[in-house]
């Protein structure tokens, strides 16, 4: 089951699985598609969404624009499993942000591939927090289904 920002997960069926990486529209595959159709049977957080208007202004006293900026910080601390996929023509700030501040999380598998404006930074982080990280797409998948077979 997929569940888009800003709708509601908490009692929803684990494990749940965040989609954390590029999304930046129009520079980015929809890979957040594929993950989905992959894990249907968990419940992925997806936090791009059909209806985000480029237009808001993003400031906390924005009310969508906090309520999806919040939405993504619980749904990632409330996550089993986050995949972080960093796309090579993006350059991604939110992710990055969010590399750091879930580094030390447990159920972290990363894939920044040759390319990425930061990827030298991407690797160093990962390997500091011995954070997982993949060499390719299919490898991210196939490593978060065992990690999910580890805990449910």
């Amino acid at each position: 089951m997929e569940i888009k920002a800003p709708n509601r997960y908490k009692q929803a069926k684990r494990p749940f699985i965040f989609l954390a990486g590029s999304i930046e529209m129009g520079k980015a595959d929809n890979w957040q598609a594929a993950v989905a159709k992959e894990f249907d049977d968990c419940t992925v957080l997806n936090p791009r969404r059909e209806d985000w208007d480029s237009s808001w202004v993003q400031d906390i006293r924005n009310p969508q624009f906090r309520r999806q900026v919040e939405w993504e910080l619980d749904a990632q601390t409330d996550a089993d499993l986050i995949l972080m996929h960093f796309e090579p023509n993006t350059q991604s700030p939110i992710t990055l942000l969010e590399l750091g501040l879930f580094a030390q999380k447990r159920g972290l598998i990363v894939h920044c591939p040759d390319g990425f404006w930061r990827k030298g930074n991407v690797d160093i982080v990962c390997k500091n927090y011995n954070v997982l990280e993949v060499s390719n797409f299919e490898s991210m998948l196939i490593e978060a289904r065992q990690y999910l077979r580890g805990i449910y």
